[in-house]
Formats: structure tokens, sequence, C-alpha cells
């Protein structure tokens, strides 16, 4: 973490996640998580090869392993979570740590995965490199992160509604990275084959504070260091839902809401894997395969 910049405030997301873990985790505000780890067990499912320790880096309540462990190739599933309230749901094998500063020893596991939580740390390479180390040859890592499209509608509202009222905005809406910018981290951390594909999920609210509810409920509310500390008064949060529902509002009234889910795999280096050609060994011109065919030539419309 050396040199990093800190965006966001660990300890508020480890004080919001305890605060979750005394209420129980809400089936309604888990519905992204339960996606993601849905989506876990299916290309987990698919790969034929067995993954005999396995953790899950921030784990929340540990819904992710929860799911995984009904996949037959994977073995013990670690939850690694900061908050001990969480852990204490979790229902398995669990370490308190932070998703910067692993307990693992080097090539110590077969899998990683990790659901919503590596976009909120504030040295992303520093733990992927963390992760590649603790993976043995050919282990796999699998996570889904929250992309720049996420709640790109609240983030224009709040900003509109600040510039109006107070002649300029403070951070609201963490920052997201692109899905190119992620998948270059895998390759900078080591990984080989990687892979970085984005699913974007709209859903619909009764209105914009339903959504602040919401994602509050999530522990996913304004975790930035750099946050306005004052409470927000009860009239930016009105003119910021009165902005969002005229920008943004739907026919029937309700409001949408965007989530990109960005979802990186990258495998740590191994013999046995594909390996790219050597430059200059194709057998095929590929002069002769653009050439058009004088039998079917190519046509203008």
């Amino acid at each position: 973490m050396a040199g990093a910049p800190q965006i966001f405030d660990q300890r508020l997301i480890r004080a919001r996640r305890d605060r979750i873990a005394r209420r129980g985790a809400a089936a309604d505000a888990d519905f992204l998580l339960a996606r993601v780890a849905d989506d876990f067990v299916e290309r987990l499912g698919s790969i034929r090869r067995e993954f005999p320790v396995a953790a899950n880096i921030g784990a929340y309540h540990g819904l992710v392993a929860r799911r995984l462990r009904d996949v037959p190739s994977i073995g013990q599933i670690i939850d690694v979570e900061s908050s001990l309230g969480c852990l204490e749901l979790s229902g398995g094998a669990r370490i308190a740590a932070v998703d910067e500063a692993l307990p693992f020893a080097q090539q110590s596991l077969d899998l990683v995965v990790s659901g919503l939580s590596l976009h909120l740390v504030n040295d992303l390479p520093g733990a992927l490199l963390q992760i590649n180390r603790a993976l043995k040859p050919d282990g796999l890592f699998l996570a889904a992160l929250l992309g720049g499209e996420t709640l790109k509608e609240l983030r224009e509202a709040w900003l509109l509604a600040e510039a109006e009222l107070f002649g300029g905005a403070s951070p609201r809406v963490a920052p997201f990275a692109d899905v190119r910018e992620l998948g270059g981290l895998l390759q900078r951390a080591g990984f080989a084959l990687p892979v970085a594909d984005s699913d974007v999920v709209r859903v619909t609210y009764a209105s914009p504070l339903a959504l602040m509810r919401e994602i509050k409920a999530m522990a996913a509310s304004n975790m930035l260091i750099e946050r306005r500390r004052a409470p927000v008064s009860r009239r930016l949060l009105f003119r910021a839902s009165e902005i969002y529902q005229e920008r943004f509002g739907l026919p029937d009234g309700r409001v949408p809401a965007t989530f990109e889910i960005v979802t990186l795999t990258g495998w740590v280096p191994h013999e046995s894997q594909q390996k790219p050609l050597a430059p200059g060994s194709a057998q095929v011109r590929l002069s002769d395969v653009l050439k058009p065919s004088s039998r079917n030539p190519a046509t203008k419309e």
C-alpha cells in the first residue's frame, strides 16, 4: 500500500458491514451479490479441474462461499473479511483480514474469488499482486467488481443538486474503473489468459429515496475519505431526488438505476496452458486469407 492514493475509508467500510451484520443480511439488498455468486457457480462448474483450497476475498456475510460449496470441484473455502460481525455469519472457515493485506503463504491456494469487494481497495494493483503470489501455478483468480457505469444516474443527480444549491460538488459516489483498465491490471499483476467482461444490470425503484435506502442496506453508501462530513441536509436530499426523477424518471413513476459488474478471470502461469504462436510460425499467409474470392466477389450497396 506504500504510495497508493488513499481514496476509501477502510474503517468506515468495516463499520458499515458490522452494522448490516447486526441487522441481519437482507435478501433484497443482496441481489447483486447473489447474481455474482450464481455467475461464479456457473463459470466454475464448467471448468474441468479440482480446486482443493479456495479463498473468498471480501466475503461480506459469506453468501458467495455458501453458493460455491455446492460446486463439486471446490474443496475448502476460506472467507476473508475485515468485519468481524460479517464473519460470524459466514458459516465456514474464516479469517479476519483486509483485502489489501492477505494472510496467505506463497503458492498456497488453488482458487481465489472475490464478489463486489475489490473495487473498494485503495491499492488494487498491489492486491492483485498478492493474490497472484498466493495462488499455485495454474491457480485461478475470479472476481467481480463494480465498473464505471455503476450508479451513473445517481452520480449526475447529486452533482447537479450540489452545484445548484452550493455552487460546487463534493465526492459522493465512488469512482469505478473501466473494464479495459481492469483487464490491463490483470496483465500487470502477472496473470495469464486474462479476461475482463462487463454485465450491465438495470433495475428500477419506486423512487430515488428507495434506491438510496437500498444502497445503505448494501453497506455501499458514501465511504470516500474526501466525503463531506456534515450530514446531508433535507433540502439537498430532496433536490437530488427531484433532479433524478426529472431526468431519469419512467412513465410509470419509477426510476432506473444502472449497475455494471465487471468480471475478471486470470490464471497463474503454468507450462500446461495455451501459449501464443511465436512470430513467423504461421502456416498460412494473412494476405491469402483476406484475398477476395473470384467466385464470390464482394458487393457494395
